[in-house]
This record gives C-alpha cells, structure tokens and sequence, in this order.
C-alpha cells in the first residue's frame, strides 16, 4: 500500500544557488537529496520548501536575501508547473488531494528576515509564503534560538506581535530551532496549531535542537505536529540507523499520540545521511519501517500525512 508524503522542510533551494550550472529540479541530479523526479520516486505529495537565511546576510541583508531566495525557488520551479502546484490556500490543499501534481509549500526560516517590521510579514504573505520559523539557532528580533545555550530570554513583545498576526493573515508558525522558553511562549501566544518542522526527541538522543518530553506534550495539546528529521546527529550521538530513527516515531507517538506525528527530513540541509535514507526516494523505505515497528495502516496515513494537513487545513486562508 502507497501513502502519500508530506515532508515538513528541505532546503533544496540552496542547491539552485551552489550547483546552478549541474543542478536541474526538473531531472534527477547527483548533487543534494531532492529533485523533481525522486520526488516523485518517494511519493511525496507535499514538500514544504525553506528560504534559509544565512548567517552572513544577519543581522543585516536577510529581508533582500529571503526575496533572492523567493526568486530562485519560482524560477527553478516554474519549468515543473504540469508537475507541481503551489499552496497558498485550504481550497489548494484540496485541490491538491484530487490531482496528480506535487504541492509547495514556501517557508523562510529565521525571524531576521522581515528586519523587525510586521509590514514585511504581510508583504511576504503576498507574495505567496505561507509558513515562518521564528528562529534559526540565534538570538534575533523576534525571538531566541537554541544555539544561545540553555535560558535566555523567550519571546519577545514583537515575537509576539508576529505570531498574532501570522494567525491572522494564515500563516503557520514553525518552532523549530527556538528556546524552551520561546517554545512555550509561542504556544500560549497562538491561537492556531504550530509545527516543530524537523526536530526528533530529547529522550533518546539528547541534541539541543530535539524536544523534551514536556515539550512534545505541549505540542500535542495545542493540537501541532512535530516532523522528525533524518539529520543523524538529531537521531543518535553514536550511530544513526533508520531503526534508531523509528525509535523516535515510537517514542513520539507514545509520549504526544499519532495525531502529532510527521516527517520533516531537513534534506539538503544535512551533509551526511542515515543509511537507506540517502534522498527523497528512499521514503517509501521508512513508512515500510513504520508498519513493521506496529504502526497500523490508519496511523501510517495520519504520519506521513494527514497529520500535516490538519495543521495546514487549520491555518491556511480559505
């Protein structure tokens, strides 16, 4: 039995910018872990893509790099419009389900790119971004990431500004790489489920950017879901196996329940890769790993993507 895949964050956009003279979305490429056609190999039927903000353009330059990144992202996948649709909407998430095409989902990554204007916000909803990640593993305007260390301060006024007005507007709030305090924080400032879109559990692998039991719980009752992510260094400190990594989808399930459960690969962000997991088309692997772990078929259909769609469903604009 196939299931369509929605998977949480990649950052292939980076790969139209390093490898722009070998790279093509449209056919299978030896660089990087994403590409139209093992896209389409893994049954992804969904993939959220990130304009990730690189350190050397904060605090200074993130707004023109994001829009720069913008524009590479249509640019590469405007060849593939007969395959891939883009998302903006729950009348495009319904769509989507009916068609054969791929949906995209666009996505920045690092509050530092709207350079504290809440203005920026709505200008980047126009033009068709439809997710945040408040931080990436830095202190910024909005909030602090978990690269500051343990403590800090959490969300601050204009986070919270931010949040209210993503809810607003229909956008969906990442939780990925931001402090525990910012995390708590954020779920009590939103008034619609957020996503965790590529971290794994602090239980069985004791990373920074992994969620504590309490946190996973948090998630679960303010109705979110968390993407675990194929980054190994996220699954296990010694030696990251796909087993290891369906540990953390049963621990995840046991301790916030199936419903908050997804996957968010964090492919072509990662350098190294866990074996048999080595791109996109390796993902019908994993979800076969899941139903030998105990995951009936109605449970392996909310995972890989049900879930995910009841977030967006709640958030996106009609």
């Amino acid at each position: 039995m196939s299931y369509p895949i929605i998977d949480g964050h990649c950052d292939t956009i980076r790969l139209f910018e390093l490898n722009k003279k070998d790279y093509s979305f449209t056919k299978k490429n030896n660089a990087g872990h994403i590409d139209l056609p093992r896209l389409q190999a893994g049954g992804v039927k969904l993939q959220v893509f990130a304009l990730y903000i690189e350190e050397e353009f904060k605090p200074v330059g993130s707004l023109k790099r994001a829009l720069m990144l913008l524009d590479l992202l249509r640019k590469n996948l405007e060849p593939c419009c007969k395959e891939i649709t883009f998302i903006y909407s729950r009348a495009d998430l319904e769509k989507l389900v009916c068609s054969n095409k791929i949906g995209a989902l666009i996505s920045i990554e690092g509050g530092e790119a709207l350079e504290g204007e809440v203005a920026v916000l709505r200008m980047f909803f126009r033009l068709g971004v439809r997710g945040l990640g408040l931080t990436w593993n830095q202190e910024n305007q909005l909030a602090t990431g978990v690269g500051n260390g343990v403590g800090g301060r959490g969300l601050t006024r204009l986070g919270r500004r931010v949040i209210k007005e993503m809810n607003r507007l229909g956008m969906l709030v990442d939780l990925a790489h931001i402090n525990e305090k910012g995390y708590f924080d954020a779920l009590e400032t939103s008034s619609k489920p957020v996503i965790v879109s590529h971290a794994n559990s602090r239980a069985l692998c004791p990373h920074e950017r992994n969620l504590s039991d309490d946190q996973l719980k948090a998630l679960a009752a303010a109705g979110g879901v968390i993407g675990l992510s194929f980054c190994p260094d996220f699954v296990d400190q010694k030696r990251a196996t796909i087993q290891r990594l369906l540990d953390h989808f049963v621990h995840v399930a046991d301790v916030a329940g199936v419903d908050h459960l997804g996957f968010g690969s964090d492919f072509d962000g990662i350098e190294d890769v866990i074996p048999g997991l080595e791109d996109a088309s390796a993902l019908p692997g994993l979800v076969e790993g899941l139903s030998r772990r105990g995951f009936d078929a109605h449970e392996i259909d909310k995972i890989t993507s049900k879930n995910f769609l009841r977030v967006f469903a709640d958030n996106l604009p009609a």
